[in-house]
């Protein structure tokens, strides 16, 4: 075997960084619901899902191995070059989507890129198409229906069960759930998404020749990607946390506590079997589900239009980027230098927009403003209007012929004072006589 050369330690480096950016981008999958209903602090909630993220990355490596020798060829004369393009596409489309808020997929991004860059570089011939689309498309199309399902069905039986009680004497006990449920949802995303860096570094290594091919991670992959993931998740994406928590719909105790647990159950059993699906795709349709399964909660459809814009432009868009990359690199040591500068020219600019309007954990549960009403809403208001109270019956109004009080509009403080004084009369219009 060869010692690890110096393009491979910066596919490595590169490597980490994407895993890095994962990490805050994807912080909202865990805690955007826990930290909107105020089940947690936000800090304290980023620094929870962190440390999970770590312990989630030692549990598997089905999904490594999907990402180093199921959808690449890695027989098929990948070059260390090749994955450093991949994963430059990957890293500049995390933090485009991150700029606006989007929780797009990081890990869709990886699969467009690393696609993108061997599809220029080798051809059709280094991109197993059954893989891809058993293992990538499908579960992408398929996660966010299953999970909304399941989080719009919890909701609605949690509401069911806690019928006739008062939301605020079950609203502690739920976001004692929601805090267990996060916790799961974290270590779930490390169990998937760390992997996947794990899997590109692991290619690297396999490449170069460092390791065997079909080499499960070594152990310094498996600690380097989830110490990586973990501080990333500790920095808090908080633009998407934004966006998940208060942008696609109003979030109560019970409608997180169902959606976090649903995305849980489908993370962790996709991961069990090596599907590397989207974790974002997943939180986010859990999150449109128990907006649909609560009585009179109504998804903000224009903000999910622009989610599932987003998802369906991952790919493509990450695998152009990655694309023009690698044809830069392959020319050599100058168009590998060229990609580097490039990248982190375009990085330092996104960067520097995010700061004109910085968005962190002392604003993040500033919601949205509110969305005109449009046909599927109004329609959604129709099926399942908002639960209604006891109302008092009305009073009819007195029969009396003074001016109404000033007092007695409160909210027209600049009104002018009317005295009161009683209206005359006015006798009813007598019929006309039928004869002239």
């Amino acid at each position: 075997m060869e010692h690890i050369t110096l393009l491979i330690g910066i596919v490595i480096v590169t490597a980490l960084v994407f895993d890095f950016t994962n990490g805050f981008h994807d912080t909202a999958n865990a805690m955007a619901t826990t930290i909107s209903t105020g089940a947690l602090r936000p800090k304290a909630a980023v620094a929870m899902s962190a440390g999970l993220n770590l312990v989630g990355a030692f549990l598997s490596v089905e999904v490594a191995k999907t990402i180093s020798g199921g959808i690449i060829d890695e027989s098929a004369g990948i070059r260390p070059e090749v994955i450093f393009a991949g994963l430059v596409g990957a890293i500049i489309w995390n933090l485009l989507t991150w700029l606006a808020g989007l929780p797009s997929s990081s890990s869709h991004a990886l699969f467009g890129g690393l696609i993108g860059a061997t599809l220029v570089s080798v051809g059709t011939g280094g991109v197993h198409g059954q893989a891809v689309v058993m293992k990538v498309l499908i579960p992408a199309v398929a996660a966010p229906f299953v999970a909304g399902l399941a989080a719009m069905a919890a909701t609605r039986l949690t509401y069911r069960l806690t019928r006739g009680r008062a939301e605020a004497d079950t609203a502690k006990g739920y976001r004692a759930g929601q805090i267990a449920s996060a916790a799961l949802v974290s270590l779930a995303h490390g169990t998937n998404d760390a992997q996947k860096t794990m899997g590109v570094i692991t290619l690297a290594l396999i490449t170069g020749g460092v390791i065997a091919p079909h080499s499960d991670p070594p152990m310094w992959v498996i600690a380097s990607a989830g110490l990586a993931i973990a501080l990333g998740t500790y920095l808090g994406g908080w633009r998407i946390i934004r966006t998940m928590g208060k942008g696609i719909t109003d979030i109560r105790p019970p409608q997180g506590f169902a959606a976090q647990t649903g995305a849980a159950a489908t993370i962790l059993a996709s991961s069990h079997l090596g599907f590397a699906l989207s974790t974002t795709q997943v939180c986010s349709g859990s999150v449109m589900g128990s907006g649909l399964g609560r009585k009179g909660g109504v998804v903000r459809w224009s903000t999910a239009g622009r989610m599932v814009v987003a998802w369906g432009l991952t790919l493509p868009a990450a695998g152009l980027v990655s694309a023009g990359a690698a044809f830069l690199a392959d020319q050599g040591t100058w168009g590998v230098t060229a990609v580097a500068v490039l990248a982190l020219a375009v990085c330092g600019g996104i960067w520097a927009a995010s700061r004109r309007k910085p968005i962190d954990h002392t604003n993040v549960n500033e919601g949205p403003a509110a969305e005109p009403a449009g046909v599927v809403t109004a329609a959604l208001k129709t099926v399942s209007p908002p639960p209604a109270g006891p109302i008092a019956p009305a009073t009819p109004a007195p029969a009396t012929t003074e001016a109404p009080d000033a007092a007695a509009a409160p909210n027209q403080p600049n009104a002018p004072v009317v005295p009161t004084q009683p209206i005359p009369a006015v006798a009813p219009a007598q019929p006309a006589s039928a004869t002239s």
